[in-house]
């Protein structure tokens, strides 16, 4: 689970092996044998994958499907337009329109306005 959940997240920034490996100051090999299973990360490497991607260390290990976006420096008016337009995609995608509800698919979910994330 880890080694697909790496290899999504980076394909999902549109990043290669070697980019990534910079990011996280490790060798392409690394990063081949961590999404290959050959290798787990260290606990260390684990937090720094973690906050590279902006997600939990449960969301990397698949023990949470739910992804916060972080709303920081947004007005609650902005974060607002922000779930309307997240509900919105989520109903063209056929996925019921919720934007308090707390875990959906591919850790993705909205969080309450008060903390400026969602």
């Amino acid at each position: 689970m880890l080694n697909e959940n790496i290899k999504k997240l980076r394909m999902l920034r549109s990043l290669s092996q070697v980019e990534l490996a910079k990011g996280l100051h490790v060798s392409k090999q690394c990063i081949s044998n961590w999404e290959n299973d050959n290798i787990l990360p260290s606990v260390e490497m684990l937090v720094k994958i973690a906050n590279f991607f902006d997600v939990s260390t449960d969301c990397l290990l698949g023990l949470q499907s739910k992804k916060t976006i972080s709303a920081d420096g947004l007005t609650d008016e902005q974060t607002e337009h922000i779930k309307i337009l997240i509900d919105d995609l989520r109903k063209a995608n056929g996925y019921p329109p919720k934007a308090s509800d707390p875990g959906s698919p591919n850790c993705a979910a909205a969080q309450d306005i008060a903390t400026n994330t969602i």
